[in-house]
């Protein structure tokens, strides 16, 4: 099939939530917008009522909200007005009982994300207003153990934990042992809808996380359109959709600590063990400015990536790193295959326009030799940048079947390195006023 016949097919599967006219006004329930008084139980008791009555809209007037964490429940949008602000709070406790989530694709029990689901459907997020995760210097981001997000030698960080974390999945830990939460250092995500279906989150500023911002967990059918996702603290990437299946990302506008979009599927014995691809996600008509990546796959990448397809994003700044990021090794493992950049403008960026790094991390330390192949770039033009195309692989398992299109690269100090790379096609590609031939 063709580009425009799949992602017809992936668009056919992606079908925003419909809900009742009901109309819930979140301070009928109790909730004050002056930024101080404490509106957890008025959104809960919002979500309650609504659920009742068979769903509907959860109205969000004018004011700024302070709150602990909201929990979805099926069928609710929750709609923020243009001059409304969610707030959330800094308190820890709020944030208990822990709740199932992933921290960097691994099962875990941990503090609740700021937004949570689990095993529901139809739930959207809408509205003009802002969603303010509240995470600062003072506040989540120094649990990252970098004197740059306001980490002091002694404190507390998250070093221990993550390795806890790590070994008790690859030892199989049952999911319910791993507990952490009170007296641990793992920063939650800050959206993150898990096992659930039929998710729009539309018009919306998500700012300010503490790690991850909008980070569904084994979704399907899920649409972005026309959200701003801003934030500069540790890992604060924009969207990762992890294990999920129908994602379309659109209009929307990246400005991030760390990847802009970054594509997964578990991490290494837990990702194996959960088995389950992102796959079938279209992202299209989207602004990025800083970030590590501008659209990644990985590295959390053990469940495999299927089918993705990028059309007509815009990719802007010299903070960031690269355009287009493929990253695993052979400790993740998995299979990344049926990949298509088109129409993509690099108008400006700090290293590698196209990468693909097996590795990575730990390197080629692991016994799950990772696959990477079926890759197309067509109609690409970048500004800048250290490397053009940047292809690694293993001598056993080289990157195979990609294909480089009506590119043209100025401005690059180095125009391609290429190792263990098999039917590798080139088709006028233009680096630096000169073409380039595979």
């Amino acid at each position: 099939m063709s580009f425009e016949q799949q992602v017809s097919q992936i668009l056919n599967n992606v079908v925003a939530p419909k809900f009742s006219n009901r109309d819930f006004l979140l301070t009928d329930y109790g909730a004050i917008g002056d930024g101080l008084t404490d509106c957890t139980a008025a959104f809960r008791k919002a979500m309650d009522m609504a659920n009742r009555f068979g769903g509907g809209r959860i109205l969000v007037p004018e004011g700024t909200y302070l709150t602990g964490p909201i929990h979805f429940k099926s069928n609710i949008n929750l709609y923020i007005d243009k001059n409304a602000t969610i707030k959330f709070s800094q308190d820890l406790m709020k944030y208990l009982p822990m709740v199932l989530n992933r921290f960097e694709g691994v099962e875990l029990y941990n503090y609740s994300p700021l937004i949570y689901s689990y095993n529901e459907v139809n739930l959207a997020i809408t509205g003009e207003g802002t969603l303010d995760g509240n995470g600062d210097n003072q506040h989540w981001w120094p649990w990252k153990g970098k004197t740059e997000f306001g980490w002091q030698a002694g404190e507390p960080e998250q070093a221990s934990d993550r390795e806890l974390l790590f070994a008790m999945a690859e030892e199989n830990i049952p999911v319910a042992d791993r507990k952490f939460g009170t007296g641990h250092y793992l920063r939650p995500s800050f959206i993150q809808f898990y096992q659930s279906k039929n998710i729009l989150i539309e018009g919306i500023t998500v700012k300010n996380s503490p790690m991850w911002q909008i980070a569904p967990v084994l979704c399907e059918n899920i649409k972005i359109d026309h959200v701003t996702i801003t934030g500069h603290g540790p890992n604060t990437d924009g969207f990762d959709p992890d294990s999920c299946n129908n994602v379309l990302i659109e209009h929307c506008y990246f400005d991030n600590g760390d990847d802009c979009i970054a594509i997964k599927s578990g991490r290494n014995a837990d990702g194996r063990r959960i088995n389950t691809p992102c796959k079938n996600i279209v992202i299209r008509n989207n602004y990025m400015k800083d970030g590590h990546g501008g659209i990644t796959i990985g590295s959390e990448i053990s469940g495999s990536v299927y089918n993705v397809f990028a059309d007509h994003n815009v990719m802007d700044s010299p903070n960031l790193d690269r355009a287009l990021r493929f990253k695993t090794n052979s400790v993740r493992g998995g299979i990344i295959e049926n990949i298509f950049f088109r129409n993509t403008i690099v108008k400006s960026i700090g290293k590698e326009i196209l990468i693909v790094d097996m590795d990575y991390e730990e390197g080629d330390t692991g016994d799950f030799t990772p696959v990477v192949r079926n890759i197309v770039v067509e109609n690409l033009e970048s500004y800048g940048g250290e490397t053009g195309f940047l292809l690694s692989a293993y001598d056993r398992t080289p990157i195979t079947n990609i294909k480089l299109i009506n590119c043209i690269l100025h401005d690059v100090e180095t125009s391609c390195i290429l190792k263990n790379v098999e039917n590798l096609v080139c088709e006028n590609v233009n680096i630096n006023g000169k073409i380039f031939t595979a």
